[in-house]
């Protein structure tokens, strides 16, 4: 009996630590947000939290004047089940984002002082009705068509007024609220903002570094890399020269294009006067790819023959691509991202790996940024080598 209850006593102990070597953990040096959109076979309660600061919820969107779900009936409660997580994990931050890519209502919404107001205490009453901890404003972009969305050219100002009548009406709400919002990842944006009036207002500027080539593009390139891209480094590739073809013209229309990446854009709002810690950068939890392309620089930079094929869910690169299947991967230590490359079926990948991740981590850090977000935590791989799991290893250590 006695032998029973020692093994008893131990089994329990081992369970215990499993526990909460599970759930423990160490409070991340910098803010890691994960963008979340739910799926039926990744629900609030299967999430690996613990790694997380921020999740938020996508999307809400402007419904006739008012933040509203497209669909309450669904949304509702599996919202309400990821805000309960928070009894478990008490330092996690559960804010929710409004808009998205093609996500219009936003210029009328803005236009006025009385349809700003109205929107904003539809935020507070939404926020307040599921005790949330803050908002992420994703109107992509004021003053643009881009997504093929509603535009006037008073966005630059209303955009400012709107995320100051926010910040008052958030302020309002007895449990502490976070601001942000989602910008561009490349300069021009910037030019249909007022950066520094904004920045009064919100906490963090989440900046989507990731899609910084388009999918209508007729070359290859890297679509989130972190290293610093100079006009020489691709100069003699036939993206530069095509995009050099082009830089006159552009600069005569005012518009300052230069190659993306992470390092570029943060070096140009801190320029602008941006603090730091403010800003959060982007990762992407999915990669892009392109067919019909020749195998010169194992297809980095190089003309597209086929189709877009679309994007790819990480943890689908991961089962299905990453050095397997014909696909071998490479690494650009100039832009400090990986893209891998099918010579048999002339098919090009760009994306963000573990590696890649872990840098823009170490990169946020020592520029005393204010964290790192991605978009969106259901594309990762539930394997424990897991991209998160590379982000909360480099901050939390």
């Amino acid at each position: 009996m006695k032998k029973n209850i020692i093994i008893l006593t131990f089994l329990f102990a081992v369970l215990l630590s499993c526990r909460q070597s599970q759930t423990s953990t160490q409070v991340p040096s910098i803010n890691i947000m994960a963008y979340y959109v739910p799926a039926e076979n990744y629900m609030p309660d299967q999430l690996p939290l613990h790694q997380l600061t921020h999740i938020i919820f996508s999307f809400t969107h402007v419904i006739d004047g008012k933040m509203q779900f497209r669909n309450p009936a669904k949304s509702d409660s599996i919202l309400q089940l990821l805000v309960d997580q928070r009894e478990k994990y008490p330092n996690l931050k559960v804010m929710v984002a409004c808009g998205g890519w093609t996500a219009g209502g936003f210029s009328d919404m803005a236009l006025t002082d009385s349809s700003r107001t109205r929107f904003a205490k539809s935020v507070t009453e939404f926020i307040e009705r599921f005790e949330l901890d803050g908002l992420d404003m994703d109107w992509e972009y004021p003053g643009m068509g881009v997504a093929g969305i509603k535009y006037r050219e008073e966005d630059k100002q209303n955009f400012t007024l709107t995320m100051k009548c926010l910040r008052e009406h958030l302020d309002q709400i007895e449990r502490k609220q976070t601001l942000t919002f989602a910008s561009a990842g490349w300069q021009r944006y910037y030019d249909f903002i007022e950066l520094n009036e904004v920045m009064k207002y919100v906490d963090y500027m989440n900046i989507m570094t990731y899609d910084q080539i388009s999918y209508t593009s007729p070359f290859t390139g890297h679509h989130t890399c972190q290293g610093y891209i100079g006009w020489n480094d691709i100069e003699e590739t036939p993206f530069g020269k095509y995009m050099m073809s082009r830089k006159e013209e552009w600069e005569k229309r005012g518009i300052n294009w230069h190659p993306r990446s992470v390092e570029h854009i943060v070096d140009f709002c801190i320029e602008q006067g941006v603090k730091p810690e403010q800003l959060v950068t982007g990762a992407a939890f999915y990669g892009r790819s392109w067919k019909g392309v020749e195998p010169e620089n194992n297809g980095l930079y190089q003309p597209v023959g086929g189709s877009h094929i679309g994007w790819c869910a990480y943890r689908e690169i991961r089962e299905k691509y990453e050095a397997k299947n014909g696909y071998e991967r490479f690494w650009d230590s100039t832009a400090k991202a990986p893209y891998l490359y099918n010579k048999t079926d002339s098919i090009f990948f760009t994306y963000d790996d573990t590696v890649s991740v872990r840098l823009k981590a170490e990169y946020a850090m020592e520029k005393n940024l204010g964290g790192i977000m991605f978009w969106e935590l259901g594309n990762d791989t539930k394997e424990p080598q897991s991209l998160l799991n590379s982000i909360y290893q480099t901050v939390a250590r």
